[in-house]
């Protein structure tokens, strides 16, 4: 009987008949693999420069953009925001002070080490009036929108 090969679809679900032939040997998972065959090395950052990239909540009230984003674990002063009239720039680093030799986890999902983030506003915005507060390790920045109706009279004054 000629061994029949498994499809992307039965490989990757387990799925076929358990009289069926495969021409596959059962390979073992190690401890750094999951049992979907996905290693640390699929996910772990490669180079130690390289900066991840924060996942960001913005949105408008009538008079502000908001943005939220996650910052547990940096302290308030090692944040660098840059804000513009159209965009806004989050970037710091988040250091593991912890020492641990690789062979001792089972798992390790957290990124330590830098991170950006650049967020393009659908509004223009005061960069002068803009507010940063991190409670809890939630970040939140209010930027005021430019009122482009807002009107002014003025009165011309007599020299």
């Amino acid at each position: 009987m000629q061994a029949k090969k498994r499809s992307f679809f039965e490989k990757l679900t387990g799925a076929g008949s358990e009289d069926e032939e495969y021409d596959e040997e059962p390979r073992k998972i190690s401890v750094k693999e999951d049992r979907r065959g996905i290693s640390d090395s699929d996910w772990i950052p490669e180079e130690e420069d390289e900066e991840a990239e924060l996942a960001v909540d913005v949105y408008q009230t009538p008079s502000e953009i908001i943005i939220q984003t996650m910052v547990a674990g940096v302290k308030p002063e090692d944040l660098e925001l840059s804000i513009g009239r159209d965009a806004v720039t989050i970037r710091g680093k988040r250091e593991e002070t912890r020492i641990i030799d690789e062979n001792n986890y089972f798992a390790k999902e957290l990124y330590w080490g830098s991170f950006s983030r650049t967020i393009s506003l659908p509004q223009e915005v005061e960069p002068e009036e803009a507010e940063a507060t991190e409670r809890h390790g939630l970040l939140t920045i209010r930027l005021k929108k430019i009122d482009r109706d807002k009107k002014a009279n003025l009165k011309v004054k007599s020299l």
